[in-house]
This record gives C-alpha cells, sequence and structure tokens, in this order.
C-alpha cells in the first residue's frame, strides 16, 4: 500500500545541492572545478584538523547537548553572553527551528525574493504563509517594500545580507533603520553566512543592532569563511529567549562532538578569516573585471560569489557548456530567476577554467 503522508510534504519544496549542475553532462576533463556551492577552496587551518584528530578518540560518547565549550568560543569572540548563543548542524537548522518555534499556521513570514532557497522550507513546514518581496533595483533588498509586506499576522521576517543568491549587501546604517519601524510583534533574523567577505564596513558592526533591537537574532555559520563546510556548524547571536525556543523544538545532540571541537578551534583563528577574506577580495575583482571585458552585468558583489546576468545567452546551453569543461555552478532558473549564474570564487585556476569555458559559450 502507498503511504500517506501529510499534505506539508507537497508544499516543502526540494532543496537541490550545487554539486548536481554537472550531473546532467558527462564532463570532458578529469577534475571537476565547484564553484556551485559557495565553500571555501581552503581546507580548516592546520589547527583545527589537529583539534579532530586528536578528538577521534572519543567518538563512543554524546556530544555535550549544550555545546558549552563552543557556545562560550563564540562568546569570546564576540563579548556576547553564553545564553544567548544557539548552534546548530548549519544555520539551516537554526532557521527551521526558529521556524517552528515562531511560527503558527495562521501566521506569515516575510522574506525577499530571491534570496537563500532554505527560506520557503520555513513555510513549507510550519503550514505559516510565505510573503515574498521582489529585489529592488540593484538586486538588493527593497527594505521599504518589506515594511508595506507587514501586517498583524506576520511573526517572523528575514534579511540576507549579503543577499544570497545575488551577493548584494546593505550597510548596517539602512537595517538599523529599518528595524526601527518594525513593528514588535515581529521577530527578525539577520542572516549573515558572507558576512566575513564584505568590505563595506567591519563585519561585526552589525552585532551593535542586537543591543538596540530585543526582536533580533544575527545568524551565523562556520561553513563559509572557516572552511567548515563538511562539518555543518551554524549561530545565532540573539535575546535569550530566542535561544531556548530554539533549543526548546530540536533533538538533542544536534551538533556532533567533532563539529563542536571543531568550531571551538576555528574562531580563535581570527588572522586566518582576515587572510581569506582579503583572498576573496582579490579574486573577486578579478572575476569582475575578467566578466566585464566579456560583456556581462554583474551584481556588485560582498559575498564569496557573483552574480552573473546571461542577457541573450541560454541558460540551459551555458550550464551544459560550462558542465563539458567541468565546472559547477548554480543556474538561477533554480535560485528563482532564470537567466542569471551564481559562481563561487574558487582557486584562479578554477577562475580561470570558469572565464575560458564562459567564452567558449559565447563563441
Amino acid at each position: 500500500m502507498a503511504i500517506s503522508f501529510t499534505q506539508k510534504i507537497a508544499r516543502i519544496p526540494h532543496y537541490e545541492a550545487g554539486a548536481a549542475s554537472v550531473d546532467a553532462v558527462e564532463a570532458e576533463v578529469a577534475t571537476i572545478a565547484m564553484l556551485a556551492s559557495n565553500e571555501s577552496p581552503f581546507p580548516p587551518v592546520e589547527g583545527v584538523i589537529e583539534a579532530v584528530r586528536g578528538a577521534a578518540g572519543s567518538l563512543n560518547r554524546y556530544p555535550d547537548p549544550g555545546a558549552r565549550e563552543l557556545r562560550g568560543a563564540i562568546a569570546a569572540r564576540y563579548d556576547f553572553a553564553p545564553s544567548g548563543i544557539a548552534v546548530g548542524n548549519g544555520s539551516c537548522e537554526i532557521l527551521l527551528a526558529a521556524a517552528a518555534a515562531l511560527l503558527e499556521p495562521w501566521h506569515e513570514i516575510v522574506y525577499a525574493w530571491p534570496s537563500f532557497s532554505m527560506y520557503p522550507h520555513l513555510a513549507g513546514i510550519t503550514d505559516a504563509r510565505a510573503v515574498t518581496v521582489p529585489l529592488a533595483e540593484g538586486w538588493v533588498h527593497d527594505l521599504d517594500a518589506m515594511l508595506g509586506a507587514i501586517t498583524d499576522n506576520t511573526r517572523l521576517l528575514v534579511l540576507c545580507n549579503p543577499n544570497n543568491p545575488t551577493s548584494t549587501y546593505l550597510p548596517t546604517e539602512a537595517i538599523a533603520g529599518f528595524l526601527e519601524e518594525v513593528p514588535d510583534h515581529v521577530f527578525v533574523i539577520l542572516d549573515e553566512a558572507y558576512i566575513e567577505f564584505q568590505t563595506v564596513e567591519d563585519p561585526d558592526t552589525s552585532l551593535d543592532l542586537l543591543r538596540r533591537f530585543a526582536n533580533l537574532a544575527v545568524l551565523r555559520t562556520f561553513s563559509k569563511v572557516y572552511g567548515l563546510a563538511g562539518l555543518r556548524v551554524g549561530y545565532a547571536l540573539a535575546p535569550e529567549q530566542f535561544r531556548v525556543g530554539v533549543d526548546t523544538v530540536r533533538q538533542p545532540f544536534t551538533v556532533n562532538h567533532l563539529a563542536q571541537v571543531a568550531a571551538t578551534e576555528a574562531i580563535r583563528h581570527q588572522d586566518d578569516v582576515a587572510r581569506r577574506a582579503e583572498w576573496n577580495s582579490v579574486e573577486r575583482l578579478w572575476m569582475e573585471e575578467e566578466l566585464a571585458e566579456l560583456g556581462f552585468t554583474v551584481a556588485d558583489s560582498q559575498a564569496n560569489f557573483c552574480w552573473v546576468g546571461l542577457a541573450d545567452l541560454d541558460e540551459g546551453e551555458v550550464m551544459r557548456g560550462l558542465a563539458r569543461a567541468g565546472v559547477a555552478v548554480r543556474p538561477g532558473k533554480g535560485l528563482g530567476d532564470p537567466g542569471f549564474l551564481r559562481v563561487t570564487y574558487g582557486r584562479r585556476a578554477e577562475n580561470e577554467r570558469f572565464i575560458e569555458a564562459l567564452r567558449d559559450c559565447l563563441g
């Protein structure tokens, strides 16, 4: 007999991993340039690898359910109370838990679109109503329109900054003005997975907002600049009530032992974070110049990836051409805006391979 699932299953969108973009066509090269998932092209620092190696012998024990050492390290890094720090199996888990803790079926969640492809899942798992707001000119959040979308039923609003997939950034001053207008019954999550890569202002500037607004959580991750995507660790700096609510709806032992050990060590290496951010800035500038020379329109990137407009080129044909060259990127169609590519900045040789493959697509 067929299994009978709940109706919400049909409302939860499928999340497609970036590597799938090379599956449709067999690559004509031995290696793949992995520019699809916004991962770091660099492994964790040696201290993190050593810490994981040293912890591997204790895998017969459950991890600390409260992640006390990791939360303490994050608290020390940001001079923030550990009681207000939530950690999760990637920032995605914290987003899903926040939705479960905050949203009833008659509530609404507001977010921009296109934005992070996990956000539609939040309404899907809770039966809440998703209210999507188109981006403004320049592929940035339209804050005025988002304010206009708030109703008495709105309980959660998410801002992705820098925005994924469009790579654009709004300065903290603009977000502060926005938060001043958000009603108290709306909780705001500021999703900053790529914050370390922006060069507009100090990455910690936005944390001052936490001292001004009690309805705000700032979400960050170890998956990007720290190079720990394979271990999945995200965290939120928030009011203590938010952390308690998120922890209440989740299973215990949500962040595994090796992930806790790795993240605890990684956050102590801020000098390496700065070096990686500087390297990213160099590759970002190089990529922008190369794409402009080829005639492509590119969003003003403040992330570790770029948003490339294809103009009259057929997205499917371009994706097949890149796949044949062994280059994995994300097509805009699956990210909410056909006719674009989201391209992660890899090592220089990988970036050069992408540019050459794209030039071949132009004929």
